[in-house]
């Protein structure tokens, strides 16, 4: 089907030039329609001819396989062949082409070179044209492979989000079950909810923000549970929730953050944890007491991997600020959803 619609676009270029030209020399000269025809019909066929030549098989067999001193040969050979078939065709309707006004018969020469200037011209313009397509075609392949590249590594980033997370929650529910806490059924149930979204909700490129909002809580949740309701957030939402999407499973990993490497159980230090919502806009901040002892030896998965989700899917859309200072950690990202 695409080819199909090639063809005809490429008839319909050739069948406006020809008819324009025709109509122009017909309209300030006094040549027949026959004559018409012939100018028009007969030379424009060689010349489309030509083209099409160059275009189809002289580039494709030689050029593109850079073999240029066969392809130099054989544009000398096309010019030479084609430049006397129209000599011919001029010796056929010699009054009407090799003859001038006065009478006087154009020689083999200055007519030949006149034929070969021609079909030079048309040589040009269909390697022009090739070299066009093929720039472009080349273009687009390009694009399609760095958007299989993208799409594969997002989704081997993503892939890497859900054993991350399933990690540091069975490892707090571990301490729950070996602390032999009663809230160890509730903070399964949690993870599960927590889970069902990450399994079944979160596929889509982007999610409802609210969903995702539920989502963070969820895991404050769960986590106030693991520290026995001694954990100490300060989380507020400020501005209106509405339609807006966001990526799935892309503020967590700050926040597991938190909870991983800062202090969580002191009331005159909460983690704080701020979003503002202002249209399409979303402002982020997260601040934490650090844990002098918590180091992460493993090297910090969670936050190298929505750093660069972020580089691939809000490219020039955010602002990422952290501050990773002696006593506390701050982080701020403003986004355009």
């Amino acid at each position: 089907m695409k080819r199909n619609w090639q063809i005809f676009w490429h008839v319909v270029f050739w069948v406006s030039i020809v008819s324009y030209f025709a109509i122009v020399t017909h309209n300030n000269s006094k040549i027949s329609t026959r004559d018409l025809l012939v100018l028009f019909v007969g030379y424009g066929s060689i010349n489309i001819g030509l083209f099409y030549l160059n275009y189809l098989y002289l580039i494709p067999k030689f050029l593109d396989k850079k073999k240029y001193r066969y392809y130099a040969l054989s544009l000398v050979a096309v010019i030479i062949l084609f430049g006397l078939m129209k000599y011919g065709i001029g010796l056929y309707f010699k009054a009407l082409i090799l003859q001038h006004g006065n009478g006087k018969t154009m020689s083999f020469g200055s007519y030949f070179i006149s034929a070969a200037l021609t079909s030079i011209f048309f040589l040009f313009l269909s390697t022009a044209l090739k070299f066009g397509v093929d720039w472009f075609l080349n273009e687009r392949v390009q694009r399609d492979l760095e958007n299989q590249r993208l799409t594969a590594e997002l989704a081997f980033l993503k892939s890497q989000i859900n054993p991350h997370f399933l990690f540091n929650s069975l490892n707090s529910i571990y301490s729950l079950a070996y602390q032999k806490s009663d809230t160890t059924p509730e903070a399964i149930l949690k993870l599960s909810e927590i889970m069902r979204y990450m399994l079944y909700e979160s596929n889509d490129n982007k999610v409802d923000l609210a969903k995702e909002l539920q989502y963070l809580q969820n895991y404050i949740d769960l986590q106030k549970i693991r520290f026995g309701n001694k954990a100490f957030v300060d989380f507020k939402i400020t501005g209106e929730v509405g339609n807006q999407k966001i990526v799935p499973l892309l503020l967590i990993a700050f926040i597991e953050n938190a909870f991983k490497h800062g202090v969580a159980n002191d009331p005159s230090s909460p983690i704080c944890l701020r979003i503002n919502l202002d249209g399409t806009h979303l402002h982020f901040f997260m601040e934490n007491k650090k844990h002098m002892m918590n180091r992460d030896t493993e090297g910090g998965i969670g936050l190298n991997n929505v750093k660069r989700r972020l580089d691939l899917l809000y490219s020039g859309k955010y602002s990422l600020t952290i501050r990773d200072e002696a006593n506390t950690y701050t982080c701020e990202l403003s986004l355009v959803l």
